[in-house]
Order: C-alpha cells, then structure tokens, then sequence
C-alpha cells in the first residue's frame, strides 16, 4: 500500500514509528515530506488530517470523552468547542484533559479505548450528554454497565457515578435520551418501550394513559410505514389513550412547548371509553 494511503486511512496524521512498524521504509517516509508537514518531530499530517488526532499527538495524549464519541459513533448531538483529551502528564494547555487512563486504546490511531471515553464523558459531561454517550456505548458496543460500575468506585468519581444513576437503557435513540432527561428533570414519572395490547410498542407511556411517542429522522419512510402508524394511533384513540407526537427538533429546540403540551393532557385525565 502507497504509504500516502496508509497515513490517509490513518486520519491523515501519524508518527515515523507507525510507518516503520507497518514495514514502510525510512525512503519511504521520507518522501511523505513532499505531500505532508510535520507539526513536530516525527509526525506527519496531512492539510486534511483529523483536527482532534493532531491536537493528541502534538500533546503525546489520545482523544477521549466528547472528541471521541464520533469515532466510536457513540450518540453525541453537539460536538465539542475544545478538544478532549487523556494523558497521564500535564503538560499543554488549550484542551481539556483527562489524566486517568485505564484501558487500551487502539494500536494505531490516537484515540482512548471506548470505555475510557465512556468513563470521562460520565465525569466531565452533564446530562443529556454523559448518558446519551454511555447509553450508546453499552447498547451499540457492549460496554457492560458493571465494568463502569467497578470503575468508579473513588471518592472523586461521585459525578460520574451519579450520572451512571440516571441511565436508562430502554431508549434507542439520542433523541429518546434527551426526552427521558426532560421527562425526568421536570418531574414527569414515565414508563419507556411499552407494549400496549392491541396497539403495539410506544416509546413513551405517561401517567397510563397518555402516549408519547419521539419519531425519528427516518419515520414514514414508505407508505406502508405510514399506514400502520395510522392505524396503531386509531387504535389507540379508540383504546381510550392520548397520543402525542414530536420529532427531534421539538425536543431539543421546543421543549417548553412539549412540556406545556404534555401537561394539559395530564391535567384533563384519562378519557373514559364506552
């Protein structure tokens, strides 16, 4: 393989010795210095590389919590503003760091190992963000929850430990995370992934009687999709329920709007059928 290739399937940014150790040459990497600078000694970057690779090994750290969350393609809605890195020094400023490393991280890219990036997220981000990361990396990875638990056992690991506390692991999506959140951060008590007779699975069942339900980017993707949607809310009208309905943008851009919605619904009661 073309060791231009190789660095771009690296993120674009690497050191001499990962060349060397995938049997490149020392001619080889040297003629990367016609296509690639060097931010310093024996790292090459390419003008394309990964902005948050280059702050780690500029830094001798690897990227973890929130700036590693895409590479794991852990559930993450807002991207960081600085770089989140983990190292065990204390040198360079202009990022945020984590000092305990615990696991492995990939051989040959500069990133932590996924349960490092879960165990700084759970410590430095506030919810929804820690829990929709941890969520994710359990769900989609299969971090164990009792590995996390057995982690942070340390007086200092309070935060992280409370943020575990709040993990609920029946949501399927970033966006049905941040309704738990808001759910529970305004005091709305909550049943999740409810199978109603007759109707089907809802994603949300509040005070029994009224449906909420958080539709992702792809629903009504066919027109089959659609008419059984159709028909789950009829028989849910005629089962007595209430039902509403919110995309992504309503929960995260309207909130206030869908808490005063859910609210007038529960103030009037469940409705009686014949």
């Amino acid at each position: 393989m073309d060791p231009l290739v190789y660095l771009t399937q690296l993120g674009g940014i690497a050191r001499t010795g990962q060349f060397l150790s995938a049997g490149y040459s020392r001619r080889d990497v040297a003629r990367l210095a016609l296509v690639a600078r060097q931010p310093r000694r024996g790292v090459f970057a390419l003008p394309d590389c990964k902005p948050e690779f280059l702050a780690a090994l500029q830094h001798n750290a690897r990227v973890s919590c929130a700036s590693a969350a895409n590479h794991y393609g852990l559930w993450l809605r807002d991207p960081p503003a600085r770089h989140h890195l983990a190292c065990n020094h204390g040198h360079g400023r202009g990022f945020v760091r984590h000092r305990t490393v615990r696991f492995e991280g990939p051989a040959e890219l500069p990133v932590a190992a996924v349960e490092d990036v879960v165990l700084h997220a759970l410590g430095c981000l506030a919810p929804p963000a820690s829990t929709a990361i941890a969520t994710s990396a359990m769900r989609l990875l299969g971090v164990p929850l009792e590995l996390l638990q057995a982690e942070l056992t340390a007086d200092r690991s309070g935060t992280a430990r409370q943020s575990l506390r709040l993990l609920d692991l029946r949501a399927e999506s970033i966006v049905e995370v941040d309704a738990q959140h808001l759910f529970r951060t305004n005091g709305f008590g909550y049943d999740a992934q409810v199978i109603l007779p007759g109707i089907g699975r809802v994603d949300f069942l509040l005070e029994g009687f009224l449906i909420v339900e958080v539709d992702g980017f792809a629903f009504h993707s066919s027109r089959k999709d659609l008419r059984r949607d159709l028909q789950r809310n009829n028989a849910a009208t005629l089962s007595g329920f209430a039902s509403l309905h919110y995309m992504p943008e309503d929960i995260w851009f309207e909130p206030q709007r869908v808490l005063a919605e859910i609210r007038a619904v529960l103030a009037k009661g469940p409705r009686q059928t014949r």
